[in-house]
């Protein structure tokens, strides 16, 4: 489940600048972590050649586009809920729009949508973009339409995504897609299929043209982006077929963060998500070596307990992972590291739990996304392993956990303070109108008074106080890298 879900963007419509040529109108919404607002980019991208301006007004839309998430049922059902109300407006305002599923949900349940349920006109997977114009021209002439078919090859590599919602100021650059690790907690495997990386040249290219446009930040994406491995195109497990010439030219993920660093000296570059088992030191080392790539790691453990970790099919131990972050604090000692953990996984018993508690508190993680165990149909656990854990267990030692998490981010963000830090100037505060809201390379949210400054600059900020996750400050002047 290595995805990080952002719940404060959950549901949001996106807004493109119109085409006055454009005639029909589009209504996307996206669910689920950042690679499906990243994919609903490039949809809005394809759908905007096929005539499509955005609305945000869905009575008036001729299309409806619901972008889905699989990796937990809360988030399924949010998207039924959605469709129920897409369907309403149809009967009610405007029988002639059509509702569609894009996603890892379209994945998962294919035919259920279209054909028992009845309840969407188009089913898309992650795949199948690019077929959107046939399969809209199957709808148009009144024909259910399908596409979930999984690629070995596709990863967008050549479209332009439209930034949509964006701060103008940071982006997602997709860099993988699929994933071959077989977590039995996990439905990415099936629904967005076999690990494939993009070409490096357009990733470059595409970081290059986000310069120009007056973006700051960047974030290298993907399932696992650890596992990038570029040598002609490709699927990861078969390099071992590929020749000599092949392998000796081969882009693995620290040579391509290399790449980009030396890129775009000046661009602040960050990468998500990655897996303990794949993260090599060589990457750390070139984070090192590079003042521009932020110090943070996003490394997943999901337990601390070996017996879970085996039977979550997690293809490394507690003391690997531990030893793994050990080097990583060696090489970079101010690298901030983040978690994902899974409370209740099938038989875990007190004994394992703590293990985990033993971990955190080892590792002392700045921030983390927690979550109870949640079965998943079609995954290897939903198969072989009863959900045995009581709810109200799971439930309080994710209490349990998210309070510890509170202490070390408390811990971590104090550990900053009466410290310089650089800040990218984001957003304006949620609390005040009267400040600047950003980040600095640790990932830890910083604000301080506007004065002078602009939204897309970088700053030095000295920080004076703080919340458990928040730094306050004063800017001091502008970075050298602004």
């Amino acid at each position: 489940m290595e995805k990080i879900i952002d719940e404060n963007k959950q549901g949001e419509s996106l807004i493109l600048e119109s085409k006055e040529n454009n005639k029909r109108k589009l209504f996307i919404e996206s669910y689920g972590c950042a690679m499906n607002f990243s994919d609903s980019e490039i949809v809005a991208s394809i759908m905007s050649d096929q005539g499509f301006n955005t609305t945000q007004n869905l009575e008036d839309a001729d299309l409806v586009l619901v972008n889905t998430c699989s990796i937990r049922d809360k988030a399924e059902q949010t998207v039924r809920k959605r469709l129920e109300k897409y369907n309403a407006v149809k009967r009610a305002h405007n029988p002639k729009m059509k509702v569609g599923v894009l996603g890892c949900m379209a994945e998962r349940l294919k035919t259920k949508f279209l054909e028992e349920e009845k309840i969407v006109d188009l089913v898309v997977g992650p795949d199948a973009y690019k077929d959107l114009p046939n399969l809209l021209a199957e709808v148009d002439e009144g024909r259910d339409a399908i596409n979930v078919i999984l690629s070995k090859e596709e990863t967008y590599g050549d479209i332009s995504p439209v930034r949509l919602n964006t701060n103008g100021v940071t982006a997602f650059v997709s860099i993988t897609r699929g994933c071959d690790n077989m977590c039995t907690f996990c439905v990415v495997p099936f629904t967005r299929g076999r690990e494939r990386s993009r070409d490096p040249q357009s990733i470059l290219e595409e970081i290059n043209d986000l310069w120009r446009r007056g973006f700051k930040e960047i974030t290298l994406l993907g399932q696992n982006v650890d596992s990038y491995l570029w040598y002609g195109g490709g699927l990861k497990k078969d390099f071992d077929k590929a020749s000599e010439i092949q392998k000796a030219t081969s882009v693995n993920f620290a040579k391509l963060l290399d790449m980009c660093a030396n890129t775009q000296p000046k661009m602040r570059i960050r990468f998500s998500t990655s897996n303990p088992q794949d993260l090599t030191l060589d990457v750390v080392e070139t984070m090192a070596k590079h003042h521009n790539i932020c110090n943070h790691i996003h490394l997943p453990v999901q337990s601390g307990s070996d017996r879970v970790l085996k039977a979550m099919n997690r293809l490394h131990t507690r003391e690997e992972y531990m030893t793994l972050i050990d080097n990583i604090r060696k090489i970079i000692p101010d690298c901030a590291i983040s978690q994902d953990m899974i409370v209740g996984f099938p038989t875990e018993t007190e004994e394992d739990f703590q293990d985990t508690v033993s971990l955190m508190n080892h590792v002392k993680y700045h921030f983390g996304y927690m979550f109870t165990y949640s079965e998943r149909p079609g995954t290897m656990a939903e198969r072989k392993m009863e959900d045995d854990v009581p709810e109200p267990v799971k439930k309080r030692r994710l209490a349990e956990m998210v309070a510890l998490q509170q202490e070390h981010s408390r811990i971590r963000t104090e550990a900053q303070l009466n410290t310089v830090v650089e800040v990218l100037i984001e957003k304006e505060s949620k609390k005040s109108n009267q400040q600047w809201s950003g980040r600095n390379p640790q990932n830890t949210v910083v604000v301080f008074p506007k004065a002078h400054y602009k939204i897309g600059d970088l700053v030095m900020v000295k920080t004076t106080s703080c919340t458990s996750a928040t730094l306050i400050g004063e800017a001091i002047g502008y970075s050298e890298n602004n």
